[in-house]
């Protein structure tokens, strides 16, 4: 069977060429926030990282490689989702860190541009995909741990949840561009654990409403 090549920007190195990846994603995040995607150019990138131009093209075959790796570099870092010790806590941190990211325009910059890159490159787009997907992943505990000490019921479906608790805040800030804030997390948390006990997000035969627990009343 023929070896095929991976595709530009797909390999996981190490050692230098991992520094190499590092310094060009840098420029790519910089050059997002300060001129957005349509402004992104190789050469800007060349410059800012100090990795040759044709370099840039050999391995990443572009704008738009450059950019989906970016997001999966982004995507490889140790975040974990927080443990407060219950549902609407946990779901309430992760809606505060959504808008915590985006308070500041200066750090909202490079993430909003990504978003707007989605919608120009499918390569992007199937990169900012992967990216919220492996986050999502990462969440998927908070609910887990939910259901196990009896907040949520059996067969809720934790993909949903942490989708949903962030939905609106998302809708706020690339469709209508309203702006959001702490009160508004706490809502869109609020309104996420009512509706996971309730039995909103359960899947299969467990569709009924969550038992009260204790500390529910």
């Amino acid at each position: 069977m023929e070896q095929q090549n991976p595709a530009p920007g797909t390999r996981r190195p190490g050692g230098r060429t991992a520094r190499t990846r590092a310094a060009v994603r840098d420029a790519v995040l910089t050059g997002l926030g300060e001129h957005g995607y349509p402004g992104l150019t190789v050469e800007y990138v060349a410059e800012r990282s100090g990795v040759h131009k044709t370099t840039l093209y050999r391995r990443w075959g572009g704008i738009e490689g450059l950019v989906a790796d970016a997001l999966d570099l982004a995507g490889e870092d140790g975040w974990t989702p927080p443990d407060t010790g219950d549902l609407e806590g946990d779901l309430r941190a992760l809606a505060r860190e959504v808008r915590d990211s985006f308070a500041d325009p200066a750090a909202a910059a490079a993430p909003t541009a990504f978003v707007a890159a989605a919608f120009q490159s499918e390569r992007a787009a199937d990169a900012l995909r992967a990216f919220y997907a492996e986050r999502f992943a990462r969440c998927e505990a908070v609910v887990e741990r939910a259901v196990a000490r009896g907040e949520a019921p059996a067969g809720t479906d934790a993909g949903a949840v942490v989708r949903a608790v962030s939905a609106p805040l998302f809708l706020r800030l690339f469709v209508t561009r309203e702006p959001i804030d702490a009160a508004l997390a706490d809502q869109a948390a609020a309104a996420t654990v009512a509706a996971v006990r309730a039995g909103a997000f359960t899947t299969g035969a467990c569709t009924g409403p969550a038992t009260a627990s204790p500390a529910g009343g």
